[in-house]
């Protein structure tokens, strides 16, 4: 009986906590949103890339698609992103990305970027000597 009482008694503490209106929330105001003009593409002109100049690079940077494939074969990959184009060549040495982007708005992608890894493992490797194992197979 004694238990039944404090029971009710709790119950009845919690009951009266919830009811007691103590603090009420302000109904939520709409927010606004700043108005922020979007610029469109051909509004502003894409930055000139960089091109990246070191021994042994000569005949890559600067090389269009086509040149590349008749150095090195068929890309293994692909990638186009807007008007850049990534090329992948690979070999038992090495694995190479070539990193195209167009010299000017409306021209074709021109090789800026390279880098090399091992095919193993990832490790970065000499891009010069790269492009020399995967011009010899």
């Amino acid at each position: 009986m004694i238990k039944s009482a404090l029971s009710a008694l709790s119950l009845g503490l919690l009951l009266s906590a919830c009811a007691s209106g103590g603090t009420t929330i302000p109904p939520s105001r709409p927010q606004t949103v700043p108005k922020v003009p979007v610029r469109t593409p051909g509004q502003v002109p894409p930055p000139r890339p960089q091109v990246q100049v070191a021994p042994g690079l000569e005949r890559v940077i600067g090389a269009t698609g086509a040149d590349l494939t008749a150095q090195f074969g068929p890309a293994r990959l692909e990638v186009w992103e807007g008007d850049a184009r990534k090329l992948q060549f690979s070999g038992t040495a090495c694995v190479l990305d070539i990193y195209l982007y167009p010299p000017a708005p409306g021209r074709e992608p021109q090789a800026t970027y390279v880098e090399a890894r091992r095919a193993s493992d990832g490790q970065d490797v000499d891009r010069a000597a790269c492009i020399a194992a995967l011009r010899r197979r």
